[in-house]
């Protein structure tokens, strides 16, 4: 016996989507001005020249492609969460937090300073490998 899933029951109606250019004006205190300029930015660009060349090459349909660029976007917060984990994410929040209490500029440089130490210290196998021995069983013996 096969089931469909989610109940479906027919051929499911896929969304489809226009992809508009805008171009816009805010005001310059707006909190999401930096996104709305890469928004206009990126605009210009055609990224279906792309998904076709990346379609013929990889034998994907450009939908396909398309709905997984997406999908990728939309959850790369949530996959940074994961990357990085919550603990990590705590202890890095933990110096803004403090800084931000306390209102003072002195404050919030010594919390970058403190995430800069943080995060050398995670970017430090990436720099340089040989930190850390080969993890392996020699069989050879």
């Amino acid at each position: 016996m096969s089931t469909v899933p989610h109940d479906e029951t027919g051929p499911r109606e896929e969304p489809v989507i226009r992809l508009d250019r805008w171009n816009a004006t805010w005001p310059a205190d707006d909190p999401h001005a930096n996104f709305k300029s890469d928004v206009v930015l990126y605009g210009r660009l055609d990224p279906l020249a792309t998904l076709r060349g990346m379609s013929e090459n990889l034998g994907i349909p450009v939908g396909a492609l398309a709905r997984y660029v997406l999908a990728r976007w939309a959850t790369g917060g949530s996959g940074g969460l994961l990357e990085i984990g919550p603990v990590m994410v705590h202890r890095l929040w933990e110096p803004i937090a403090e800084a931000e209490q306390r209102d003072s500029d002195g404050e919030r440089l010594r919390a970058y300073h403190r995430l800069r130490e943080m995060i050398s210290w995670l970017k430090l196998p990436l720099d340089d490998p040989s930190v850390y021995p080969a993890q392996y069983e020699d069989d050879a013996e």
